[in-house]
């Protein structure tokens, strides 16, 4: 999706093809003179020796945009990028696919959408391919190269097995010791684990809300997976109605909002501004997003029918919260936007991106940046 936004203004180069990566490596100099700006070199974590020529012909030529570097492999485009091009490249990390993205005529029930996930090929292509082959594969892939190639993990079994048991836990909260011995590893090696994969985008945690940011560290973040669809296929979720009336539904509906609300921020240049809430009585509040000294309440239900019990927590969180509550949301599979009383807004999961440009304003907000 990518290459066809850029089609018309930049020439596309796949470094992934071994005949032109052989150029590239022979004869550096020459191949950046033969491929000129504006042009996208993907896969550039193939040809890292080209970036000192790229910084050389940026240099030379300061004018921004000439030069698009995409990868699939973070560690070492990351690596790349901030040693030789430091100061001189903007960083922008490819979020799925959201419900904006997707035309109307290629909408598919939400079940659907959460065993699916939101990786543009298995999602657009669901009539055609089977996603869990393309999961399979991506699985394979991401655990034989970029994991034991780059983050050094020795025991894949393992550290697939790892993988499962953090899938099983997103949209709760973590227990890196619990998770350490259901995985019959270390605490340390958890830790570490945990960490390749959310530096890779696997997984992301959400801080606790409190006022002091020392706090926020000691209490227990949330655990999600950034796809649902990779959630799913590693907790064994193989049909659509056995996904909807399991036990795994609302935190896999929760992961989806959390992911819409990720890919608006992203699209913004924004830092996810994005902690959880739960009072010492049971109450709890799913997001909160504090912006511009308001603190917005966001409640996931799976449920198409919206009814009051539902807005307790919000409500309690306005409650504690005072005068600095913001926005009290309940997010859910309803078909309209409507209210639960005076004080909670219902709005649909597919209208998110479309509510926070009403809330906090889109900022410049473009039409999505999906890998």
């Amino acid at each position: 999706m990518l290459r066809m936004e850029l089609a018309n203004d930049f020439a596309f180069t796949n470094l992934d093809e071994p005949d032109v990566l052989a150029r590239a490596k022979e004869d550096p100099r020459g191949f950046l003179a033969s491929h000129p700006a504006p042009r996208v070199f993907d896969e550039i974590q193939n040809a890292p020796h080209l970036l000192p020529y790229l910084k050389a012909a940026i240099d030379a030529d300061r004018r921004p945009g000439q030069w698009v570097l995409t990868g699939s492999q973070a560690f070492p485009l990351m690596a790349g990028v901030t040693e030789s091009l430091a100061g001189r490249a903007a960083v922008f990390h490819l979020h799925g696919l959201t419900q904006a993205e997707i035309p109307i005529e290629q909408r598919i029930d939400t079940a659907s959408e959460l065993r699916i996930g939101c990786f543009p090929e298995p999602r657009l292509g669901h009539a055609r391919i089977d996603s869990r082959l393309w999961m399979a594969s991506y699985v394979q892939t991401y655990l034989e190269r970029d994991v034991r190639q780059l983050a050094n993990v020795g025991d894949l079994n393992s550290f697939a097995s790892f993988v499962r048991l953090a899938a099983a836990r997103t949209g709760q909260l973590l227990n890196v010791a619990q998770l350490a011995r259901d995985a019959a590893v270390s605490p340390t090696t958890a830790g570490r684990w945990l960490a390749v994969l959310e530096a890779s985008g696997q997984v992301r945690r959400v801080a606790p809300f409190a006022r002091s940011l020392t706090k926020r560290m000691v209490k227990s973040p949330k655990l999600f997976f950034t796809d649902t669809g990779l959630a799913a296929y590693f907790t064994g979720h193989r049909d659509d109605h056995v996904l909807w009336n399991g036990p795994m539904r609302g935190a896999l509906f929760e992961s989806a909002v959390l992911a819409e609300l990720c890919a608006w921020f992203e699209d913004q240049g924004e830092l996810l501004p994005l902690t959880h809430w739960r009072s010492s009585d049971g109450h709890a509040v799913d997001f909160v997003l504090e912006w511009a000294g308001r603190c917005h309440a966001f409640e996931c239900k799976a449920n198409a029918t919206p009814v009051p019990r539902m807005g307790d927590g919000l409500r309690k969180w306005r409650e504690i919260l005072g005068p600095e509550a913001g926005a009290t949301v309940l997010v859910c599979d309803a078909a309209e936007r409507t209210r639960l009383g005076a004080d909670v807004e219902v709005v649909p999961w597919r209208e998110l991106a479309a509510y926070l440009d009403e809330l906090l304003g889109s900022g410049g907000r473009g039409t999505g940046s999906s890998a």
